[in-house]
Parts: C-alpha cells; structure tokens; sequence
C-alpha cells in the first residue's frame, strides 16, 4: 500500500496559505503529491491530496517531487464510491518505487501479474494475453446461452450458475490483464518516465515558478487523447468530472494544513 505514516490527505489551494507551501516545499521533505477523484470516502464526496513526506530522502531527490494525477485512475464501486483495487493500487506504489529507484520492486509486480495471469501462459506479453481473455470470454457467453437454452428446465439453473462461475473467472482476469497493460505500456521493463497527464517529477525551480502550488494536475499536462473511435458520450462525462475536480481543488480549505504542519514541525 501507499504509505501514509509520513504523509496526511490535505485539500490543496492555488491562492491561500502560499507562504506554508513555500516553507513546507524548502525543508526537502515534500516527496509525493497524488491528486485524488471524487468519492473516495463515506462522509466527503470531495477529491483530495495525499501529500506523502520523507525526512530520508535521496541526496539526488531533495530538489524533486513526484507529482502523479490519478483523478482518472480507479474502479467505480457505485454510485458514491470510488476505489483502487489491488492492482491499481500497486500500479501507482510502481510509479513511486521508479521514481525512487526502487527497480527491483517493480521487477516483482510485473512477476505478479506475469503469475496471475499464467494460465493463459505469454509471459510479459500483457496486451496479448488481455486479447486472448477477451476471446474466451466472448466464447464462454456464447457458449453458455446456447447451452442453457437447450437444457431441461431442471437443469437451466444449475447450468447457468457454472457458467456464470466460469465467466466470472474470466473476467477477473480481463481485469488483472487490464491493469498490467495500463502499466508496461508506460514503463516497460523497469525505467521511469514523465506521461502527460499521470505523472511528472517537477524540481523546486519549477514549483518556484508555479508559485509553490503542489496541485499535480499543474505539473503533469494533459494526456493525449485520441481521436480514433471516440466514444463523445464517455469522454465528455470525463471531462465534466475533471471539471468538477478542478473546481472543487480551486475552492479547497486549506485550515486543516496548520495543524498539520504543527506535526512535522514545520
């Protein structure tokens, strides 16, 4: 998991409390700002921050931040929540452990995914192995409604039950495969690289210039979008709730970081 012993889930603000930013950013400590969507907790609807501080960070490091925008990066539990599942959330502790220069970690998650999705046995080649599930599982609810129309009525449920077993499996493997792809795509074997739209390490002089704002979506830009089969009605829904994010990060109370600061002893 994330870890959070050195860090506190704060509201940004572009416009307020300023000179605590400028001070906070100079000790060093500032290791990684995450932008977080909507719907993350019970009580608040709002996104949020998670500042993540290290007091033992890298000579190489202490002028650098990693800032990573995951507004768009989660599972949809229902209407008023969301969440990271496991993969998503290992996929973001990856981003990390390269920025870091934790490569070895990262070598062990592709090993993860590489045994999770085993049976269908194509090593590392993630995004066929994602192809392959998909065929199966288009040929697994073929499979089953033909079946299940056939079967004595006796028998239907039962038969539909092992199906949906079946495809359920499957499924869930489309989901490992998914979230594998979304992560070698970006990083390959092991090395780390600024994508437009997710992640960025930006140095002081660069915070500086952006009047110490630790916003990640300042940092990192905006994704390539493309063109080629676009479904307008999904991309405009994600849109408003960028805009939305935005809006809410513009108007974000920033009281709760003073007696945060008291804690780190800034």
């Amino acid at each position: 998991m994330l870890r959070l012993d050195h860090g506190f889930v704060c509201h940004d603000s572009q416009n307020r409390d300023k000179d605590i930013r400028e001070q906070l950013i100079k000790t060093g400590h500032v290791d990684v700002m995450i932008s977080v969507a909507n719907n993350f907790f019970y009580t608040k609807s709002l996104p949020c921050s998670l500042w993540l501080f290290d007091r033992g960070k890298r000579e190489d490091l202490k002028d650098k931040v990693l800032f990573v925008d995951a507004r768009n990066y989660y599972t949809i539990v229902d209407r008023t929540l969301n969440e990271w599942n496991e993969w998503q959330l290992r996929n973001l502790n990856a981003i990390v452990w390269l920025y870091r220069g934790e490569g070895e970690k990262y070598k062990k998650l592709l090993s993860d995914y590489e045994a999770a999705l085993k049976e269908v046995d194509m090593g590392r080649d993630f995004s066929g192995a994602l192809l392959t599930l998909k065929d199966r599982l288009k040929g697994q609810q073929e499979q089953a409604k033909e079946e299940v129309e056939k079967a004595n009525r006796r028998d239907k449920k039962a038969l539909q039950a092992e199906w949906d077993a079946k495809i359920a499996g499957t499924e869930e493997l489309i989901g490992i495969a998914n979230e594998a792809v979304w992560l070698y795509d970006k990083f390959g074997e092991g090395e780390y690289c600024d994508v437009p739209g997710l992640c960025r390490i930006a140095t002081l002089t660069e915070i500086e210039e952006k009047g110490w704002s630790l916003t990640p979506g300042a940092y990192v830009g905006v994704a390539a979008v493309k063109t080629d089969n676009v479904d307008f009605s999904t991309r405009m829904k994600e849109i408003h709730r960028e805009l939305l994010s935005l809006q809410a990060e513009s108007n974000d109370l920033m009281a709760a970081i003073s007696s945060n600061m008291e804690e780190i002893g800034v």
